[in-house]
C-alpha cells in the first residue's frame, strides 16, 4: 500500500518499514496504526510545535504524546531514530554508522571539582 506523504516530515514507505519492524520486535499492537503517530513525532520535532497544535491530520494530541513517551521510556524511540539515521545516511551515500565525531568544547562540561563554591557580588559561595 502505497502511502501519501502530507508533510515534509513524514517518513517514506521505506523508512516506515525499517520503524515497523522495530515497533514489532518491541511487541506493539496495532502497528500499522503507528504510522501516523510516528508522523506526529517527526512533526512536532521538526517544526517545534506544541502537543496542543498538532495538526487535525494527525491522531489527537494527547494520543501521540502517549506513544512518544512510552516509546522514549522503554528505549523504542531510540531504536527509531538509530534506524531513520542509517536509512538517510545510507541514501546520502555514506557509511551507516559515523567514523568520527566532532565535540565542542564549549557544551562540553571540562571541569567538575569547581562546581561546588563561586562568587556572588564578591563573596565566596559554597
Amino acid at each position: 500500500m502505497e502511502y501519501e506523504k502530507i508533510y515534509t516530515s513524514d517518513m517514506s514507505d521505506s523508512q516506515w518499514e525499517s520503524v515497523k519492524e522495530i515497533l514489532k520486535e518491541e511487541n506493539y499492537r496495532c502497528v500499522e496504526e503507528k504510522r501516523e503517530q510516528v508522523n506526529a513525532v517527526l512533526y512536532f520535532v521538526k517544526t517545534g510545535c506544541q502537543w496542543r497544535n498538532l495538526p487535525v491530520d494527525f491522531p489527537k494530541w494527547k494520543t501521540v504524546y502517549s506513544f512518544y513517551r512510552r516509546a522514549c521510556l522503554n528505549g523504542t524511540w531510540l531504536k527509531i531514530q538509530q534506524a531513520l539515521v542509517k536509512k538517510v545516511r545510507i541514501r546520502a551515500g555514506k557509511k551507516a554508522e559515523p567514523t568520527y565525531a566532532l565535540i565542542d568544547s564549549q557544551s562540553t562540561k571540562t571541569a567538575s571539582a569547581n562546581e561546588g563554591t563561586g562568587y556572588d557580588g564578591g563573596k565566596k559561595q559554597k
